[in-house]
């Protein structure tokens, strides 16, 4: 879990070093096709091979969550990284607890939701008002930033609903289920990039560096360890994990790209992760005593 934090939290400077020298529908088409290539390489050598999946519903779940969970968000998010800063970006994930624990309740009532969830819910809505910054007079003037923020939001949103479905697919290999959902956003990226975009004729070795980052460790291994969190812990579990990304995303857009930060993005992280933490502190509270 803290590995997949670390990974994704650096995934947004990467996808907007990606987009120096390609188009969003390029970088997410290009980061989807490696890794899932690379996965159905690395697959049968563990002794996971296509065939083990014999049920038509474990191909549909597949297919649904490379277009819900994968497809859908990263051409969001490489759209929106455009307007806005990596670290925004990455602040945004900080939603996804919140926007499954209603996902949880209606899909999966195992997982129960008590008064703490719904007031840490509230909590994580207000800070994602203040996240967002939406004063009147920068709507009109800024209409692309909102807009990039938008997208950022709703690849969150996307993200949550992929979760719930992980958590609720049929019991497969993980390394071909991660293998599917992967080819399946491909499939339906590429076309798109080629058609909006054509094929890429300049690309820069430091953009290329990039999308070979996103697609073996971001998109191959990030799915596959998503997919073994979820399964195996939940899907509430599994949003821990984002708790990190926002810090991580802020480390690293500092650090390496020298971005300037809006004092709200500060104050909207920390009004999120307090809500966060109250929704989720009895699962904080007993994975720290384990």
């Amino acid at each position: 879990m803290c590995a997949l934090g670390v990974i994704w939290g650096g995934s947004f400077l990467f996808i907007k070093i990606s987009l120096e020298t390609v188009g969003p529908w390029t970088s997410a088409a290009m980061r989807t096709l490696i890794a899932g290539i690379f996965l159905s390489i690395i697959a049968p050598a563990m002794g996971q091979h296509f065939r083990h999946i014999q049920d038509l519903k474990s191909w549909v779940f597949g297919i649904l969550i490379g277009a819900i969970s994968i497809a859908l968000p990263l051409y969001l998010l490489s759209w929106g990284q455009q307007h806005v800063s990596s670290a925004f970006a990455g602040v945004s994930m900080s939603a996804v607890p919140l926007l499954v624990l209603p996902l949880v309740y209606i899909f999966s009532p195992d997982e129960s939701i008590g008064p703490r969830r719904i007031i840490g819910f509230l909590l994580g809505f207000l800070g994602i008002l203040v996240l967002f910054d939406l004063e009147f007079t920068k709507i009109g003037s800024n209409l692309t930033e909102v807009l990039g923020q938008l997208a950022c939001f709703t690849a969150a949103l996307c993200y949550a609903v992929g979760s719930v479905m992980t958590r609720n697919a049929p019991r497969m290999p993980q390394l071909i289920f991660a293998a599917i959902t992967l080819m399946a956003a491909a499939l339906i990226l590429t076309p798109l990039a080629l058609y909006y975009e054509g094929v890429p004729t300049e690309v820069s070795l430091r953009s290329l560096s990039s999308l070979l980052y996103l697609a073996v460790f971001a998109s191959a291994l990030g799915a596959v360890l998503r997919i073994h969190i979820t399964k195996s812990a939940g899907s509430l579990f599994m949003s821990l994990t984002t708790y990190q990304i926002p810090i991580w995303a802020i480390v690293y857009s500092v650090t390496f790209s020298n971005e300037e930060l809006p004092p709200t993005l500060f104050i909207g992280l920390l009004i999120i992760l307090l809500g966060i933490g109250i929704s989720q502190s009895r699962a904080i509270i007993g994975f720290l005593k384990k």
